[in-house]
């Protein structure tokens, strides 16, 4: 399992190969080395590859809210109405949150806008995971109610955006909990 790994680390770093001889002993082309060097490097390229996949796929988890989340500022009558049934019962359950739909709608957006900004840039990415796993929620219950559509095709249309955005929900979860391979504050706060 580990050697397939090691050939695709190695194809992207320009063809550094390691290789197993029968008894499972890792060689190198300048002599046997030790598997517990050959961990180390797949550790270390692993890492460099955990990187790069987060560099690229942050910006593409934030691009819908950064422009979703701006029109939704910019033009929030037009999914007022269809939030104003969540928006009533949310009011209800927590008195910060504005009553008017549009003043919610026109929140959402900018915490949208706002947190998918952060997160596209890597700046405090799982607490932006985060706000935006939480403005995803509502965004969701209201705009997508599949069961309420009596056309099949808006039906199903409607269904379809409600499990795209679940699955959103899920990237943004693994983002919130990926601490990019560092210990998380608790840890780091015990050993100073």
């Amino acid at each position: 399992m580990v050697l397939p790994l090691l050939d695709f680390c190695r194809g992207l770093l320009g063809g550094r190969a390691l290789t197993c001889d029968r008894s499972g002993a890792a060689r190198s082309a300048g002599g046997i080395t030790c598997q517990r060097e050959r961990y180390k490097f797949v550790q270390r390229e692993s890492t460099k590859l955990m990187s790069m996949l987060r560099a690229l796929g942050r910006p593409l988890i934030a691009s819908i809210f950064i422009i979703q989340g701006y029109e939704t500022m910019r033009r929030p009558e037009r999914v007022a109405k269809r939030a104003e049934p969540v928006v009533r019962s949310l009011a209800e359950l927590a008195d910060f949150l504005p009553d008017e739909p549009e003043e919610a709608v026109r929140l959402n957006g900018a915490v949208q806008f706002g947190a998918g900004m952060l997160l596209a840039a890597g700046w405090l990415p799982r607490l932006s995971a985060l706000a935006l796993a939480g403005s995803l929620v509502p965004t969701t219950m209201a705009g997508h109610r599949y069961w309420e559509e009596e056309d099949p095709q808006l039906r199903a249309q409607q269904r379809i955006h409600f499990l795209k955005n679940l699955s959103m929900l899920g990237g943004l979860l693994i983002a919130v909990t990926d601490n990019c391979d560092r210990p998380s504050l608790l840890p780091r706060l015990r050993h100073r």
